[in-house]
């Protein structure tokens, strides 16, 4: 099949997402996932003609789906450099910047990439930027078995995330695990018949997070995002486990990722932004027509 940006990824809560933009016609967003363009197609038809939006993307696939318009432009980046970025186009201040964090369709379905466990034959890749050096397979064969245990219970939290760990370091001590199939055959001992596709997901996001700094780019992103956005402005994202959830509500509650409430000398607290919503979910329908969305959840917020 052709990949296109329709069947690139299909956009989460969009209407829902851009909606909390507030877009105003002549104001500067940012889209720091860029992916098959859904969301970014939604803000560039709100625009006017001296509105402008940046859309970020550290994927090279992404770039098939450029949007020809003179108010956009496509930034090639992780978007933990979006301050960066921003200084160098100019960019002083943005009205709004929206972040979907979810992994794509398009790297689920594409057997290649090794970020699903679907694939049998798979590499372990998981980059999203392939030009990266460490693939989900290096970190398999040469972290250690303590590292790789404290891996899938911080990032994948899972309670037996020791064992599993254990029997990797087993697995691999008579071969490398380089495909889906071998990982797989790797953890089968600790993989419960009732729990497999739960726990399997939660290892290989894990593997993911790892390879990807995620955690760390996520921060990065948002202490940039809060620099950026003027008074008013607004900060639109749609998260889909707890660990990104959770640093992004703290973001939005205290202006900081660890949730940390900072007092002036009077003990005043000045939160950065001002939470507008309660947390946002998919409808049934969308949940039914895109199974992707079920995890899904968006917060918006305004910068005070």
């Amino acid at each position: 099949m052709t990949t296109t940006a329709e069947t690139y990824h299909v956009p989460v809560l969009l209407k829902e997402s851009v909606d909390g933009l507030d877009i105003q016609p002549d104001g500067i967003y940012v889209d720091v996932t860029f992916g098959g363009g859904g969301h970014s197609r939604e803000i560039l038809s709100r625009l006017g003609k001296r509105g402008h939006l940046y859309s970020f993307d550290q994927d090279a696939d992404a770039e098939k789906n450029i949007i020809d318009d003179s108010r956009f432009t496509f930034v090639r980046s992780n978007f933990r450099y979006i301050h960066n970025w921003m200084r160098y186009y100019g960019v002083d201040h943005i009205d709004g910047l929206l972040a979907d964090l979810g992994v794509s369709s398009h790297h689920f379905d594409d057997e290649a990439r090794g970020f699903s466990f679907r694939f049998d034959d798979a590499p372990l890749d998981m980059r999203m930027n392939k030009r990266a050096r460490t693939t989900a397979a290096d970190l398999l064969n040469n972290a250690s078995e303590e590292q790789l245990a404290d891996l899938f219970y911080l990032y994948g939290e899972l309670k037996n995330a020791r064992r599993i760990a254990k029997a990797v370091a087993d697995y691999r001590r008579n071969g490398r695990i380089d495909t889906v199939a071998q990982l797989s055959k790797a953890i089968e001992p600790q993989i419960r018949n009732e729990r497999e596709k739960k726990d399997l997901a939660r290892i290989y996001q894990a593997l993911r997070i790892e390879v990807n700094h995620e955690m760390d780019a996520l921060r990065d992103m948002l202490a940039g995002a809060t620099g950026l956005l003027r008074k008013g402005g607004r900060l639109s994202v749609i998260t889909y486990h707890s660990l990104e959830d959770r640093i992004v509500k703290n973001v939005m509650k205290s202006g900081n990722a660890e949730g940390r409430v900072e007092q002036d000398f009077y003990g005043r607290i000045s939160p950065a932004f001002k939470p507008l919503t309660k947390v946002i979910t998919p409808t049934e329908e969308e949940q039914q027509s895109n199974p992707r969305s079920r995890s899904a959840k968006l917060r918006i917020a305004e910068k005070i």
